[in-house]
C-alpha cells in the first residue's frame, strides 16, 4: 500500500522520494561472503570405529 500513500503527491516530490529510496545500488557482496559451510550432520565416532580385522579375530578365532 506504499503506492497509495504517495498517490496525491506532486510528480517532482514522488520522483524525489523514489530517487532517495532506489537511486543507488546497494554495496556489492562477494560470493564467498554469501555462503556458510558447515557439516550437514555432526561427526559420529562410532560410524568409523568398525575394524574388520578386529571382528574377524573376535568371532572366527
Amino acid at each position: 500500500m506504499a503506492h497509495a500513500e504517495h498517490e496525491g503527491t506532486a510528480p517532482d516530490t514522488a520522483e524525489a522520494l523514489r530517487r532517495s529510496r532506489f537511486g543507488a545500488l546497494p554495496e556489492r557482496i562477494r560470493p564467498q561472503d554469501t555462503v556458510e559451510e558447515r557439516p550437514a550432520i555432526a561427526p559420529d565416532p562410532a560410524r568409523t570405529a568398525y575394524d574388520p580385522d578386529e571382528w574377524l579375530v573376535r568371532y572366527c578365532l
